[in-house]
């Protein structure tokens, strides 16, 4: 009977730390909801897992990301938001105004971080930005109304020309009230012609350029929208291939071999998405955090394109850059 009591112990005792295991919460998992592909959001997500580290979290030791992509097509996103619910993720993380759509639409219970180029309360994520209440929370950048400025911008740089493109995403909510807002600045700044081209596809795109080309469009604005920041290397490219002088509003494009970027440090606002992630993680509600504008915009001038392009940029323009690429 006491080597029966002994194996019975000693049967327990090992059996223990496999109880003990299965008795420890799992991992949370994070929803990342995207309009790019794994390859072209891999910098972001750096950021994003930036911001996470800061709240004291890291993927693999105490949270899991499971990452949704759709290359640029929009109508896929209802559907990995929806997936994403049916995986039961802890909060999700929803980079664009579509994906921040998508992820609202699917679930009324699951904390939802966006990160957005416009106004949530005129998109209807939320009806307050400092208590937005329910389940959604998170952070834009004011990309339209810096479109006067960014002609603005882009005018100093090539004062001789007189006609300039802009090019704007037909499919956004926004596009028409970009083109007038970028239309009433050519007429301030003296522009004798702007033309609006449009494109939602890497082929309309090039044939966007090549109807500039047609126009004999001096410059190009690009207008702020989720489709275009996932075809940044293109459309550089394409502004070299046809020496277009072009601006556009993230630091990647000038970084790409664009002439000039204007707008608000998106890799910040991810990592921002990142802390506030951590923070719902850690128990505070999404709808008690307040939805934050970017406060800081960023210029970048590109110039080794410039000296590609022939174009000398003022010294005024080079004074109030926030950073030079040579």
């Amino acid at each position: 009977m006491r080597r029966r009591y002994f194996l019975r112990v000693l049967g327990g005792a090992a059996a223990w730390p496999l109880a003990a295991r299965a008795q420890q919460p799992a991992m949370p998992v994070i929803g990342f909801l995207s309009p790019r592909s794994h390859e072209a959001a891999r910098l972001y997500l750096a950021d994003f897992q930036k911001g996470l580290a800061e709240a004291g979290y890291s993927e693999g030791r105490n949270v899991a990301i499971e990452f949704r992509g759709a290359d640029g097509q929009y109508d896929r996103l209802p559907a990995m938001a929806a997936d994403l619910v049916r995986r039961q993720v802890a909060v999700i993380a929803a980079i664009s105004p579509f994906a921040a759509r998508a992820a609202k639409m699917a679930t009324m219970n699951i904390p939802i971080v966006f990160q957005s180029a416009f106004d949530p309360m005129e998109l209807g994520l939320v009806s307050n930005l400092n208590r937005p209440g329910g389940n959604i929370t998170g952070f834009y950048r004011f990309a339209n109304e810096l479109m006067p400025k960014s002609l603005e911008l882009l005018h100093e740089a090539v004062p001789n020309v007189a006609v300039m493109a802009l090019l704007v995403n037909p499919s956004s909510s926004r596009a028409d009230g970009q083109s007038r807002e970028a239309e009433a600045a050519a007429r301030s700044t003296g522009l004798q012609q702007l033309h609006v081209l449009t494109a939602t596809t890497e082929q309309e795109i090039d044939i966007a350029f090549k109807k500039m080309a047609e126009k004999q469009a001096g410059a190009l604005v690009v207008a702020q929208d989720p489709y275009f920041s996932t075809q940044i290397n293109q459309l550089a490219v394409l502004a070299r291939h046809y020496a277009i002088p072009s601006i556009y509003s993230l630091p990647e494009f000038a970084a790409a071999g664009g002439l000039i970027s204007y707008g608000a440090s998106l890799r910040y606002q991810y990592q921002q998405v990142g802390g506030y992630v951590g923070r719902i993680l850690k128990g505070e509600k999404a709808g008690d955090l307040p939805v934050q504008q970017a406060t800081k915009v960023e210029l970048v001038i590109n110039l080794k394109t410039a000296k590609t392009l022939g174009l000398n940029v003022p010294p005024s323009l080079l004074a109030i850059a926030d950073e030079v690429i040579e």
